[in-house]
């Protein structure tokens, strides 16, 4: 595997900005976490602690080096925690890459999500050459589904029982945008 670089200069829009994860991020994360919402549709843990976040946010420069998946955090101006987002599931030979995001209750509801998804998007398939990105959501995570649409992807269909999320197989709705997309 390859190492991901990093967006340089950082990914913005001038309301979200996508940064590294800093170990002064983990309170932030132990706090947004406790949210129900982002374990009952991401793989975050139950019942998350400061210890998860602590790994997380250490784990993220490690992960990158070694090309397993992109994690950056989503900041308002002012440098406060609006969500995550991340590119991971690399398959290198074929250029494709998912895309995967939670956004703090507090930031719902604002497009921060499509905003994060787009920018990282685009940059998988302009910067790293990706020709496929893809984001999977559960079919009840309507929410998800706007981000996705919003952000320009592609419905494509429902994958039955396609991955396991916290011991249960889950069906899930495949999103792509193809490096073509950006071009039309």
């Amino acid at each position: 595997m390859r190492s991901i670089p990093l967006p340089s200069p950082p990914l913005t829009d001038g309301d979200v900005l996508l940064r590294p994860w800093e170990r002064r991020d983990v309170a932030a994360v132990a706090a947004a976490c406790q949210d129900p919402e982002i374990p009952r549709w991401t793989v975050v843990p139950y019942h998350y602690t400061q210890r998860h976040a602590r790994d997380f946010v250490n784990d993220t420069a490690a992960d990158r080096a070694s090309g397993r998946e992109l994690a950056l955090a989503i900041v308002d101006p002012v440098d406060r925690l609006m969500g995550a987002v991340g590119l991971a599931n690399f398959d290198w030979p074929d250029l494709k890459g998912e895309i995967g995001y939670w956004i703090t209750a507090e930031a719902r509801r604002r497009r921060v999500g499509t905003r994060a998804t787009r920018l990282l998007a685009v940059w998988a398939i302009e910067q790293l050459g990706l020709e496929r990105v893809e984001l999977l959501a559960n079919p009840r995570n309507e929410a998800s589904q706007r981000v996705a649409e919003r952000a320009g992807f592609t419905r494509e269909g429902t994958l039955r029982r396609y991955r396991r999320r916290h011991g249960v197989r889950e069906d899930l709705v495949m999103f792509s945008l193809l490096a073509e997309d950006l071009e039309a």
